[in-house]
């Protein structure tokens, strides 16, 4: 039996609406806790299997997808994706503005690669993070929600040279699309979600009623919940547009704990998995997230004094971490405060779903720390 009080009263402290924590390893799942509610309006009780965003939780799995396609040679790591996507053949540098404000660019000194795309160093950027992107919208016209459009941008620098967060697993979901002819979400269906028997996992057009809403505070504390929904749209958003559950998500990091398999699905070799977790940006720092949105999501740095580094799909700390992860583990988040991380090391790995917004909610991150702390205890 696992003491949580800690996790209790994190959550306690937090002021949160509600929360899921659970910690799995190889064999099963340890520990599962459902707190609080999926929506302060209804005062519907949150519930482990409680469906909600899990934004760019979305793109490790979509990683796991194109790296299956890899291991079949219908994907390349190192060729010019731009014979995939003709969109990203013969990609520009943004080099500025121009006095009437329109973005100037020059070619790139080399093409963008999937390894690119899957270590966030093709030099995409999000308009949340990077006032410049914000600005070449600004310059073309905002564009609508859920279209191409917001990923379509001129890099912010040369393909591997930089680590920035971006919008590159958007474009490698489409890679997926292109190559297999299928929709995104049908294709991870069959592939992933389905053998792992992630019934509730799902690119969904709408946001069904029973799942939990997303909340902002108010200048007084309280919780708010608002019509916030960043899945739909004209193409499945490999880069944060999935739906999931705690339980489906704990049986993913299961399937990765385990060398790709799980229950007897095997959906990756093993090799491939450790492909994934191991640091391919070298001698580059990755992880850090500045803001020019701080109303959708604040300054991260999940471990501001390790040089940490990206695998396929991944942060990876080189270090151990403060609440017991080993060095070499797994890790990511979703922009409603939900993280995740996987330790191939102890074997062992959590899951935490919230939604609430902005990102880097302190009282979010303590309670995860807290479900971590358990893990090892």
């Amino acid at each position: 039996m696992i003491d949580d009080s800690q996790f209790e009263a994190a959550f306690a402290a937090a002021n949160i609406p509600g929360a899921v924590g659970m910690i799995v390893d190889r064999d099963g799942v340890r520990y599962s806790r459902a707190l609080g509610v999926a929506d302060v309006a209804s005062g519907a009780p949150m519930a482990v299997d409680t469906l909600a965003q899990i934004a760019s939780m979305t793109k490790a799995l979509v990683s796991v997808g194109a790296m299956q396609l890899v291991e079949q040679g219908r994907l390349s790591l190192d060729e010019d994706i731009g014979k995939v996507l003709p969109e990203l053949a013969n990609p520009q540098v943004l080099e500025g503005f121009g006095a009437d404000g329109q973005p100037q660019t020059r070619p790139a000194r080399r093409p963008v690669t999937l390894r690119h795309l899957l270590t966030h160093t093709a030099g995409f950027g999000y308009s949340f993070i990077h006032p410049e992107v914000l600005q070449v919208y600004a310059a073309r016209g905002m564009p609508k929600a859920g279209t191409l459009d917001t990923i379509r941008m001129p890099l912010m620098f040369d393909p591997g040279e930089r680590w920035e967060y971006g919008v590159s697993t958007d474009w490698a979901g489409l890679a997926i699309e292109a190559v297999t002819g299928e929709r995104l979400n049908d294709y991870l269906t069959a592939n992933l979600f389905e053998p792992l028997g992630m019934k509730d996992t799902a690119f969904r057009p709408a946001l069904p009623d029973h799942a939990a809403k997303v909340h902002i505070r108010t200048p007084d504390g309280a919780l708010n919940p608002i019509p916030l929904y960043i899945g739909g749209g004209e193409f499945d958003g490999g880069g944060g547009g999935g739906t999931s559950t705690a339980p489906d998500y704990a049986r993913f990091v299961r399937m990765l704990l385990n060398g790709g398999e799980l229950d007897g699905a095997r959906v990756l070799k093993a090799e491939t998995v450790a492909e994934m977790g191991q640091n391919h940006v070298a001698p580059l720092r990755a992880g850090y997230m500045g803001t020019a949105m701080p109303e959708l999501a604040q300054p991260y740095d999940t471990f501001p004094d390790q040089h940490t580094g990206w695998g396929l799909g991944f942060l990876i700390n080189p270090e151990p971490g403060p609440n017991g992860r080993s060095a070499g583990s797994m890790a990511w988040a979703g922009i409603f405060n939900s993280y995740y991380w996987i330790d191939p090391v102890k074997g062992v790995g959590g899951v935490f779903v919230s939604q609430l917004s902005p990102f880097g909610d302190p009282g979010a991150l303590d309670c995860f720390g807290a479900l971590e702390r358990m893990a090892y205890a």
